[in-house]
């Protein structure tokens, strides 16, 4: 049969067999137009056969697909260019492309991850990479450290018992995300910060309603897994974006209503390199936030008694903030540590103990139940063994033995109050610093009875400046002059606070 094959403005008639393939007949075509194809690692340049406006598949017949004599087929040059890398994401089971050219092979680890949180929507804090050997890429390496080569698959793993959780929040299943929260209440925190991120990226509603009622801030970081606090240091600069910023940048226009309705200050709230969400929308493209936050942020603040333009109202609550922030770091006042864990919590360092992240199920995690085995029934004892035996009547204690009972008790007696009246001695001889506590009493009244003479309050006292001097190593007065001088800077610090 003859067909029509279009090809860059021109038209040539072929004759060709109705069974043919279309990989026969590209190659055919190939020769005649004399095209160059290429198969490398970066970029594909190969030929497309339509028909009809849907493309052909080269193992397909030409009759199967409706092909008649005096069809017109167009062929086309496609070019493809390949990923530098792929990721394959545990969690969805999908493969992520990571395009560019290969100066991506000499960026950090930090950097692809940051690429691969903005395709996943899944925060930086989550997940880790690492090679198909199972090689668990740092972010602070580069790519060349590890060889990682034009073409290689990477894997993204999440911490043991989140796949589940993690799958509820990218498809906004608010049942599903309630259900598999961790029993711990620091690493539930996490994760409902987490599941807030990962809802204002994806523009999950429902869920991001229910998180806000619960009392997950938007404007506040998602940080790291407790877990990981004693690597703090070395954190991903990410870990310490918002979720409004997430909203932000894949332009979720209700997901920021719904969180500046609930916040007016989170509109000017800053990811760790210095950006607004207005920033971040401008640079993503994102109109109609950008026209939202701008408004936003012209807009008026209506108080009972007042009216205050947005830029004033940001500049008070700053104000009140810092002034917070000064007095919990008071240094005679310990109100914070540097890390929230507490004894008996799990640690993980980088290097020296296993991540815990190579995404295992919580099914696994969990341990099974141990049946309870069925114990063959055992015959009851005879009734004859289970009677007591016959046994000799007891005899009661001789005259003479309750005697002997009663004089080593009266003797026990007389011990006990020479013993109290040698104490007595010893405290009217010595020093009378010492008291003894009264008894307890059984009756309704209560007897103060006391061993030695009363102390007198000059005595207390210098015994108590005594044991401070030697604690501090200062003597009273200097003691005196040291507090003076510390509630005098708190003094002038306070009148400097309220002049601002």
């Amino acid at each position: 049969m003859r067909v029509l094959v279009y090809f860059e403005g021109s038209c040539e008639p072929f004759d060709i067999p109705s069974d043919q393939t279309v990989g026969s007949m590209k190659q055919m075509l190939k020769e005649t137009f004399l095209v160059q194809l290429s198969d490398d690692k970066q970029v594909r340049r190969f030929l497309e056969l339509s028909y009809g406006g849907a493309a052909l598949q080269d193992s397909w017949a030409l009759c199967d697909v409706g092909v008649t004599s005096g069809s017109a087929i167009r062929c086309l040059i496609k070019n493809e260019r390949r990923p530098v890398m792929q990721v394959f994401n545990a969690v969805t089971g999908e493969t992520l492309p990571v395009t560019g050219s290969e100066a991506l092979l000499r960026m950090s680890v930090a950097g692809l991850k940051t690429m691969v949180s903005m395709q996943s929507g899944l925060p930086v804090s989550t997940f880790r990479l690492s090679s198909l050997t199972d090689v668990q890429l740092f972010d602070c390496n580069q790519l060349q450290d590890y060889a990682i080569e034009v073409g290689t698959t990477l894997r993204l793993d999440t911490w043991d018992g989140w796949v589940e959780f993690l799958h509820g929040c990218l498809l906004g299943q608010r049942l599903k995300v309630q259900s598999h929260l961790s029993e711990e209440r620091s690493v539930m925190r996490f994760q409902l910060r987490v599941a807030l991120y990962i809802a204002a990226s994806l523009g999950h509603l429902d869920l991001a309603g229910w998180l806000l009622e619960r009392g997950v801030h938007s404007e506040e970081p998602v940080g790291v897994h407790p877990y990981r606090q004693w690597c703090h240091q070395t954190t991903h600069q990410d870990a310490g974006k918002s979720p409004i910023h997430a909203a932000a940048e894949g332009g979720q226009l209700l997901i920021l209503k719904l969180f500046i309705s609930r916040n007016l200050l989170s509109v000017a709230c800053r990811d760790p390199v210095g950006h607004d969400p207005l920033k971040i929308a401008i640079q993503h493209g994102h109109r109609d936030c950008v026209r939202y936050l701008a408004n936003k942020l012209c807009s008026v603040v209506s108080l009972p008694n007042i009216s205050l333009p947005m830029r004033i109202y940001r500049q008070t609550k700053r104000w009140v903030s810092l002034g917070r922030r000064r007095v919990a770091s008071n240094p005679f006042q310990y109100t914070s540590a540097p890390f929230k864990g507490r004894v008996g919590d799990m640690l993980l360092v980088d290097g020296f103990n296993q991540p815990q992240m190579s995404s295992k199920s919580r099914r696994a995690e969990t341990k099974p139940r141990k049946r309870n085995r069925v114990k063959a029934v055992q015959h009851l004892p005879l009734i004859s063994r289970s009677l007591p035996s016959k046994r000799p009547p007891q005899q009661l204690p001789s005259l003479q033995s309750v005697n002997d009972f009663k004089e080593t008790q009266k003797r026990s007696k007389q011990d006990v109050k020479h013993r109290d009246d040698d104490a007595w001695n010893k405290t009217e001889e010595g020093d009378n610093r010492f008291t003894r506590l009264p008894p307890v009493t059984r009756g309704g009244t209560p007897n103060s009875v006391f061993v030695g003479s009363p102390l007198k309050s000059s005595s207390v006292l210098t015994a108590s400046l005594e044991s401070f001097s030697q604690h501090c190593g200062r003597t009273p007065r200097e003691n005196a002059i040291y507090y003076l001088s510390i509630a005098r800077s708190l003094y002038s610090l306070l009148y400097m606070f309220m002049c601002m």
